[in-house]
C-alpha cells in the first residue's frame, strides 16, 4: 500500500474515531438531559397538585382541579393519581386495574424520597403493559405522610425526542465523514509530497548531482523538516568532499607531471652516461665526475620515491615514534652545520638562537625531518637574506620559530601550503622550489602526530615565520591521531 493511503487511512481513522466518541457521548448526554427535564417537568406538575388538588386539612381530593389539568396536558398524555397513607389509591377512584406503589418503592416515598421511574412497563392506572415515565411525590405534616402525588406520561415524546437528536447526530456524522476523508487526503498528501520531494533529491544525489536545495522552512519544526535539514547538511559535506576530490586529483595528476619532469632529466642524464661508459665516450680522467654526477641524480630519484613513501606512512599512522628528551639547541646546530653550505650559496645568513638549557620531548629523527625541511624551504625561498632559528621553554611545551626575510606567500597559497602536491610556484620546476610538493604536507602531519601545533605567518616581499610548538613528556599523548585538513 502506498504511503499516501497509509497516512489517509491513519488521518481518517483518528478523526472518524474522534467524532464516534463525540457523537456517542452526545447521545447520552442528551438522553440524560431529556429524561431530567420529563422528570423536573413531571415534579413541577406535582409540585402544583400538592398545593391545588388535595386539601391537606380535610383530605379531600379536588378531582374537578385534577381532572382539568390532565385536559391541558392531554397533548402530553400526562396522567395523576394520588394514594392515601394506606397505599390505596384515591384517584381515580373508578379506575379498573389499578394497584398500589410497589413495596419497594412505598418503602423510599414513607421516608420521604421521590421516586422516579423510568419506562414501566405496567400503567398504575389501568394495569396494562405499557412503556412509561413515572414520578412519585410524597407528601407529609407533622412528620406524618398525608398521600402520594403520582404524574406518568408515555416515553414515546421522550423517546422521539431522543431519536430525533440522533438521527440530526447521525447525519452530521455522515457529512463529517466526507469531510475527514478530504481533510485526510490533503494532509497525508502534504506529508508525502515532502518525502516524494526527499526521494528525488536522494535519486539526484545517487547520480551524483549534488546541486539539491531540500531545506523547508524554518518555521517546519517536525521530524520531516529535520530530515531535509540533515539531509541538505550531508549534500553540502557530499559536495565539499567531491570538491575536495576533485582538487586532490588534479593536484594528484600535477604531481605526476612534475614527478615525470623531475624523473626524466637524472634518468635521461644517468642513461647517457652509462652508455657513454660503455662506448669508451668519456675520457678517463671524467670518469670520476661522470660517476659521481649519476650518484647524485640517483640519490635525487631515491629522494622523490621515498617523500611520497613517507607522506603516505605518516597520513595512515603506519609509523610509531620513538619519543625522548633531547637538547634542542645541538639538534638545530646540527642541522644548521648540514645545511650552511647551501644557504652560504644562495647567500643567506643562518643563525641559532637557543640556550643550551632548552630541552625538547619527540622523535629525534623526526624532530630533525620536520625542522630541516622548514629551514630548507627558507633557504630555498630566500636569497640573499636572514634566517634566523629560535627556542625556547614554554609553559609544557617547547617553541621554535624559523624566520626569514625571503619572498613570502601571498594568502591563497598560504591556506594551501599544507595540502600534498602543492608548490608555491607550480611553473617553476626546478628544484629550488621544492621536487614533489610533500615537503610541508610530511612537517604538518609529523607535528600534529607528536600532538603539536604549527603556524605559519607571511607576507609577500617580507618572509616567513614558521612557529611550531612540542608538548613536553607531562601532557603530551602517547601518539596523536591524524587529522587531515582539507581547504
Amino acid at each position: 500500500m502506498k504511503l499516501l493511503y497509509q497516512q489517509m487511512l491513519a488521518f481518517f481513522g483518528v478523526i472518524a474515531i474522534t467524532l464516534a466518541i463525540f457523537g456517542i457521548l452526545m447521545v447520552r448526554s442528551t438522553s440524560n438531559t431529556v429524561w431530567d427535564n420529563s422528570f423536573d417537568q413531571l415534579e413541577e406538575y406535582t409540585d402544583v397538585l400538592t398545593q391545588r388538588a388535595v386539601d391537606q386539612n380535610t383530605y379531600m381530593i379536588n378531582a374537578q382541579f385534577i381532572q382539568n389539568s390532565e385536559e391541558i396536558l392531554a397533548k402530553q398524555h400526562t396522567r395523576f393519581m394520588i394514594y392515601d397513607a394506606t397505599n390505596q389509591a384515591r384517584y381515580p377512584q373508578m379506575a379498573q386495574g389499578t394497584r398500589p406503589i410497589a413495596t419497594k418503592y412505598w418503602r423510599q416515598l414513607k421516608k420521604g424520597t421521590a421516586v422516579a421511574l423510568p419506562e414501566l412497563t405496567t400503567n398504575p392506572q389501568t394495569g396494562k403493559q405499557q412503556s412509561l415515565v413515572i414520578y412519585y411525590k410524597p407528601v407529609f405534616l407533622s412528620g406524618k405522610l398525608l398521600f402520594v402525588i403520582a404524574a406518568f406520561a408515555p416515553v414515546d415524546n421522550i423517546q422521539s425526542a431522543i431519536n430525533k437528536t440522533e438521527h440530526n447526530l447521525l447525519i452530521a456524522f455522515f457529512f463529517s465523514m466526507l469531510a475527514a476523508v478530504v481533510v485526510s487526503y490533503f494532509l497525508a498528501r502534504f506529508q508525502v509530497n515532502r518525502i516524494n520531494r526527499l526521494r528525488a533529491a536522494t535519486h539526484q544525489v545517487a547520480e551524483g548531482d549534488y546541486d539539491v536545495d531540500v531545506a523547508f522552512p524554518t518555521k517546519a519544526h517536525d521530524e520531516v523538516a529535520a530530515l531535509a535539514n540533515d539531509f541538505q547538511d550531508m549534500v553540502g559535506s557530499l559536495r565539499a568532499s567531491q570538491a575536495e576530490i576533485h582538487r586532490q586529483e588534479e593536484r594528484r595528476r600535477q604531481f605526476m607531471a612534475d614527478a615525470a619532469h623531475e624523473m626524466r632529466t637524472p634518468l635521461t642524464t644517468i642513461n647517457g652516461l652509462l652508455e657513454g661508459l660503455a662506448y669508451d665516450a668519456i675520457p678517463e680522467e671524467s670518469k670520476g665526475e661522470s660517476i659521481t654526477l649519476m650518484r647524485n641524480e640517483t640519490k635525487r630519484l631515491i629522494r622523490l620515491v621515498n617523500e611520497n613513501l613517507d607522506y603516505e606512512k605518516i597520513r595512515t599512522n603506519q609509523i610509531a615514534l620513538n619519543k625522548r628528551t633531547f637538547s634542542a639547541a645541538t639538534a638545530l646546530q646540527g642541522i644548521a652545520s648540514q645545511l650552511h653550505q647551501k644557504a652560504e650559496s644562495a647567500g643567506d645568513t643562518l643563525t641559532v638562537q637557543a640556550p643550551d638549557t632548552v630541552t625538547v620531548y619527540a622523535d629525534h629523527d623526526r624532530f630533525v625531518q620536520v625542522m630541516f625541511n622548514i629551514i630548507q624551504n627558507a633557504i630555498q625561498f630566500t636569497d640573499h637574506g636572514e634566517i634566523t632559528i629560535t627556542a625556547k621553554a614554554g609553559y609544557h611545551q617547547t617553541e621554535l620559530s624559523v624566520s626569514d626575510t625571503g619572498i613570502g606567500m601571498s594568502a591563497d597559497q598560504l591556506k594551501n601550503i599544507w595540502e600534498r602536491y602543492y608548490k608555491a610556484d607550480p611553473s617553476r620546476k626546478n628544484t629550488k622550489y621544492g621536487e614533489s610538493g610533500l615537503g610541508l604536507a610530511i612537517v604538518h602531519q609529523l607535528v600534529t602526530l607528536h600532538g603539536g601545533t604549527i603556524d605559519v605567518t607571511s607576507e609577500l616581499g617580507q618572509g616567513t615565520t614558521f612557529t611550531l610548538t612540542f608538548p613536553d613528556e607531562e601532557t603530551a599523548p602517547s601518539q596523536a591521531p591524524i587529522t587531515h585538513t582539507a581547504k
